[in-house]
Parts: structure tokens; C-alpha cells; sequence
């Protein structure tokens, strides 16, 4: 299963806002749209979730259900990714279909040597600096944290930044060994950076390639 390089985290403070946000980075490109709603009861998740994968499913864009596997099973999303505080990856899969992904949040190595073992499809390792979009984050990365994770971190499983993360950190970011990022504030306040972001992601691994074969 190839993970898109690219995420976006969804914003908005009612499913109407949501909704058209999810319309607006399904429109200006997006490969992948995590749905993430806070607070709410699964019934109404479940309500919104089932109108955001008709978005989805018109751009064949790829949609992620935050924290809720069940939702992500019963709407047949791409996949759903958990928190630390959430179910475990383990429990999680044997409820969803064989073909659904499952991502998991990392801070430390340890997490994400736990994730790894629990099979999971990719990683999200943050908060690369501060966001307030989540309530409890665990301690800032930055380039150094994340260095120091991906130096000794021996894996094939992708692992995608995530945390107050812009255009400008995208070069130094992917030469700590992180292969993507997830996005919320930034996209959201300019949906048209997704092209950018797109451009930067996927020039890096043209840049690699090239080096390789000399």
C-alpha cells in the first residue's frame, strides 16, 4: 500500500465548515484527507464522515477516519489512524477490512518502534514545533528529534511529520529521513498551498533518484 506524501488534517468548527474545506483540498489536489472532528458523539461523526467520502470518492481522493475504526469500516474509508490514546492498531484491524490502512501518532522512538510492531501502515511523528490545533501535545521535535528518531529508526514503514508544519520546512524535513508530512493550519488558511506542498514533496525524490545514478 503506497501512503500518499502528502495529508490534510481537516479544520472547522462545524461539519458545514469541515465539509467545505474537504472540498476546497479535494479540488486544489489533495491525495489524502484525514477527517478529524473532536467532542462529537460517533452517530454524528458517523453523519458527517458519510457526506465527506462523497467528496472524497468524486476526486478519488484518499480518506482517513481520525480515531473512529468503526466509522472507517462502516463508510469503507481508506483506512483510520489512532492516537495514543485510542484502541491499539492490533484491536483495530481485526474490525476493519484486510485492504484498510492504519496509521498511529509517535513522539518518541519507542512509540514508534510499539506502532511498528503492531504492524501499523505509517507513522505520524510529531509535534514538529508548536500547533494549537490538538489540546495535549507531547514534547516539540523539531529537526533535531526528528534526526535523532530517524537515524537509529530501521524501517520500511513510512513515517510522515506532523505539527505546525509549512512550505518552508519541507527541503530540511525530508533529510532527517521522514518521507511526508500532515498538514492542518497552513493548507487550511491557503488551500492553494497544497500544490506547493505537492511540488516540494515529490521534487525531493526526483533531486534523490538523480543523485543515486550518478
Amino acid at each position: 500500500m503506497i501512503i500518499p506524501k502528502l495529508h490534510y488534517i481537516t479544520q472547522g468548527d462545524s461539519p458545514k465548515q469541515i465539509l467545505e474545506n474537504v472540498q476546497k483540498a479535494c479540488t486544489s489536489g489533495a491525495e489524502l484527507v484525514q477527517l478529524r472532528y473532536k467532542n462529537v458523539s460517533e452517530k454524528k461523526f458517523l453523519k458527517l464522515a458519510e457526506e465527506v467520502i462523497k467528496i472524497t470518492s468524486h476526486f478519488q481522493t484518499r480518506l482517513i477516519i481520525n480515531d473512529h475504526y468503526k466509522v472507517a469500516k462502516t463508510i469503507k474509508a481508506d483506512g483510520v489512524h489512532l492516537g495514543p490514546s485510542d484502541v491499539s492498531p492490533t484491536i483495530a484491524r481485526k474490525h476493519l477490512y484486510t485492504w484498510q490502512s492504519i496509521g498511529g501518532t509517535a513522539n518518541t522512538l519507542q512509540d514508534c518502534e510499539a506502532l511498528i510492531a503492531q504492524d501499523v501502515d505509517y507513522i505520524s511523528l510529531g509535534p514538529f514545533r508548536f500547533t494549537d490545533t490538538k489540546s495535549e501535545l507531547g514534547p516539540i521535535l523539531g529537526l533535531e528529534g526528528y534526526t535523532a528518531i530517524m537515524d537509529v529508526l530501521n524501517t520500511t514503514t513510512p513515517v510522515i511529520g506532523v505539527g505546525g508544519i509549512n512550505t518552508a520546512d519541507i527541503e530540511a524535513i525530508l533529510k532527517t529521513g521522514i518521507s511526508g508530512v500532515a498538514v492542518s493550519t497552513e493548507i487550511t488558511k491557503n488551500f492553494d498551498s497544497i500544490k506547493t506542498f505537492n511540488q516540494l514533496l515529490k521534487a525531493s525524490v526526483i533531486a534523490e533518484q538523480r543523485h543515486t545514478f550518478e
